[in-house]
Formats: C-alpha cells, structure tokens, sequence
C-alpha cells in the first residue's frame, strides 16, 4: 500500500508573505484526518507549534503521522553557515517521529517570483552545504532531501542535474515545479528513481506552465489563477510517475501539495475538496 500525506499549502498556508488568506490548523489538520490522509507535512513556522513535545502532541491528537517538511534555506552564499537554520527544526522533527527535512535553496528574498545567477563559486557552496546538511540531517535520523521549485536556485533541468551530478543528496520529486522549470516528471523518475525518496505530487494545467516560464505571468499570479489542479484533471502524467516509482522500490510518502491561494474564509468545503479528488485518484491506482 503506498503511503498517502497532506501538506498545508493545499490549504493555502504558507510561508511566503501577502500569500493569501491562512486558515488554522484545527481546521486543517482536522480535514486531512477526514480525508483520509495518514499523515501531514509540518507546515510553515509558526502554523504547529514550535515545541517539540507540543508539536508531536497536537498531532497525535488528529491520529495524523508526521511526515517532516518543506524548509526553505539559504545554501549559495558562503559567508553564510546554514546549519543552525535547520538545528531546531531537526530537534522538532525528531520529536515528532518524522522522517524527512525537504530543503529548498532559496534565493535570499521573499517569494519565487524572480531569482539571480548563480556563478561557480556559488554553485560549489550550495553542493557543498547540500551534503553537509544532509549529514547532519542523517546523524539525527532524518532523511534530507533537495526539493527543486520554482524562483529557487534549483529550477531548471539543468541545475537539477547539477544536483545530481555534484551531490550525493536524495531529491523530492515535486510533479509541478518540475514541470514548470523545464523537467518532465516522469523521464526523470525513470532516469534518477534510486536518487527519489520523497514526492510532492500536484498536477498542471500547462498552458499556466507555459506562461510562467514564458515571463507573462509570475508563479503566484499564476497560482492564484488556477495553475495547479487536482490528481488526474490537469497535463502532468500522474499515474506514470507513481506507477514508475513504486515498481522501483520507491517506499517514502505521496505528499498531496496542491499549492493553493485563499482570498479569504472558504465558502462550502473549499481546498478540501480537491485534496479529495487527489487523493481518490490515488488511490483508484490500486497500487
């Protein structure tokens, strides 16, 4: 049986500014208990509680697993030690019985509407502090991986095989940013499936993806406008993907992350909707 968790941002929390409206936790984490979810992605700091007993607690209290989370960390810049970024976080994910540190190498400003050049010197840093905190990840229990994403330093196919090439670190395969930066999910799946231990699955509506990477709209305009749909409605080959992964051994989460943007309080069911629809996709593989 493959192993099904939810992430926050399907709800629309998130760690960026102005993002959009931010629900609470309890309705949160308790709609992913009803869904049907196993477990949940941390969320951004300050939407669980920062204590580690706290954290493990509230979310025992959903029957909800932890499965770890999304930490944005500045990695190219080599005046700048990013292992104290992570201490707590381990400390917290440790606690809590998660598995996974997903690192996403930030540009250094607010957002992935825009990022800059990265020279060699930069690049020889940000391989370099990827392995460094994948071991420190490592001593504690935890399994780093490097999530590329859009207006991060990893975008393009063509830094992603610098990741792999330069760097021993595991990757997220997150099926939109991938898409949207270039790389198809599925042709990398089959190329690196020993380098994948953790996914973030979404779909894309492409002509959305072609607008991004064309310049004429930014990601979050983008989101805000749909980009990004349930399991099996949109143009990335979803089922593909997961078959290819589980027939390689791929035994880590399917982490439904719909990222979303709410103008205000939901009316109806709202995102839960189609974290439903994703997650009976899923399953209707019959994996």
């Amino acid at each position: 049986m493959i192993r099904i968790a939810g992430a926050p941002i399907s709800w629309g929390v998130c760690e960026v500014p102005g993002w959009g409206h931010q629900l609470g936790p309890e309705r949160v984490l308790s709609e992913m208990r009803d869904a049907g979810l196993e477990a949940a992605e941390i969320g951004p700091d300050g939407f669980l509680p920062a204590d580690p007993q706290e954290l493990a607690a509230t979310l025992a209290s959903y029957d909800l697993k932890a499965v770890g989370g999304f930490t944005p960390v500045l990695l190219h810049d080599a005046g700048h030690d990013p292992v104290p970024d992570i201490t707590g976080t381990l400390a917290a994910f440790t606690a809590a019985g998660a598995e996974v540190l997903v690192l996403a190498a930030i540009t250094g400003t607010d957002g992935y509407d825009s990022r800059p050049d990265l020279d060699d010197a930069g690049w020889k840093t940000l391989l370099s502090n990827l392995d460094r905190l994948h071991d420190v990840a490592a001593e504690q229990g935890i399994r780093a991986v490097l999530h590329p994403h859009v207006g991060t330093m990893i975008e393009q196919n063509i830094e992603v095989q610098r990741v792999l090439d330069g760097s021993s670190i595991p990757l997220c395969l997150d099926t939109g940013h991938l898409l949207i930066g270039g790389t198809d999910p599925l042709e990398l799946a089959r190329a690196a499936a020993d380098r994948i231990t953790h996914t973030h699955l979404k779909d894309v509506d492409a002509e959305f993806a072609a607008r991004v990477q064309a310049g004429e709209l930014s990601y979050t305009e983008a989101v805000a406008q749909g980009m990004y749909t349930p399991l099996g409605t949109g143009d990335v080959d979803i089922e593909g993907v997961v078959r290819h992964l589980v027939a390689s051994g791929f035994d880590g989460w399917f982490t439904l992350e719909q990222d979303t943007i709410l103008a205000g309080e939901p009316d109806g069911e709202g995102p839960v909707a189609d974290v439903k629809t994703s997650a009976a996709f899923l399953r209707s593989l019959q994996l």
